[in-house]
């Protein structure tokens, strides 16, 4: 009878061990996308304002003709959205990020700064003409003005470093020269890593690091990002350094880009970022 119960154990805990290791698989492995929120606090509107930050699709497919990417993005109810680069490729054809211009330019103001991939494609200029004619607004050191929800909203931003030293050191000096610190700002750049570059009398957002890749729920944050290198310090998420407030998407990538091509994303889901930017009460 004894022998009989220890067996029953013996298989209840081989069964729970197995179930917590496919759940773990599951979890490490999960690929759909997901949305991920933050809230930004400022007292320089007094309407909340909600942007959608897109980022890394490297023109990669959700569904066909972007059908689920877009009805995500729909879902939001966005005010705008902001590209944080890299949403085209330099390797891939462009057929993913016409798709989605398709479904969401006329619907939404949109504005993009490029990535380094974009940059060494052949048809860089192309692109942002292409961008530019489905009414993107295209930024490279210019500041944009708009009225959002009856409110001044200016919004910045740059290429990726790529384009040059001296024509990306020549757009951030124009964008600081722009920056009007009465007016809400957001500055949009491709590479989190340069946060001290970056202007801090705005809320900054990037991309470009893809979640670190491979991450580990309370203990890893991303073990590799470009140009970070192991273990970086901005991956995915809401950063405070010093005077500047950094919000870095995951992106959208399904698995690595570049010489890393092939590897997939560990507890790090491709993601759309949703950031509410509401009145400091």
């Amino acid at each position: 009878m004894k022998l009989k119960r220890k067996g029953r154990r013996r298989l209840v805990t081989i069964v729970i061990l197995l179930l917590t290791i496919a759940a773990l698989f599951y979890a490490a492995f999960y690929s759909e996308l997901t949305v991920r929120r933050y809230t930004y606090e400022t007292d320089k509107l007094s309407e909340p304002l909600r942007a959608v930050l897109i980022s890394d699709l490297h023109n990669g497919f959700y569904g066909e003709n972007q059908s689920d990417l877009i009805a995500i993005i729909d879902r939001q109810n966005p005010d705008i959205i902001l590209m944080a680069g890299d949403v085209a490729d330099d390797i891939m054809p462009d057929d993913g990020i016409i798709a989605l211009l398709e479904g969401i330019a006329h619907k939404y103001q949109c504005f993009y700064v490029s990535g380094n991939h974009e940059i060494r494609g052949n048809d860089f200029r192309e692109l942002k003409d292409m961008l530019r004619g489905y009414g993107v607004s295209v930024l490279e050191g210019n500041t944009e003005r708009v009225v959002i929800n009856g409110q001044r909203v200016n919004i910045s931003g740059v290429d990726d470093p790529v384009i040059g030293r001296a024509r990306y050191n020549a757009q951030l000096e124009q964008v600081f020269e722009e920056l009007d610190s009465r007016v809400f700002t957001i500055f949009l750049a491709h590479r989190p890593e340069r946060i001290n570059e970056y202007p801090n009398d705005c809320l900054i957002v990037t991309g470009h690091a893809h979640g670190g890749q491979w991450r580990v729920p309370f203990i890893l944050n991303g073990l590799y990002a470009p140009n970070q290198g192991r273990f970086p310090q901005y991956a995915g998420g809401l950063y405070k350094a010093d005077i500047r407030t950094m919000v870095v998407s995951r992106g959208l990538a399904k698995e690595d880009v570049g010489r890393a091509a092939g590897i997939p994303r560990i507890f790090n889901p491709p993601e759309i970022v949703v950031i509410d930017i509401v009145p400091r009460r």
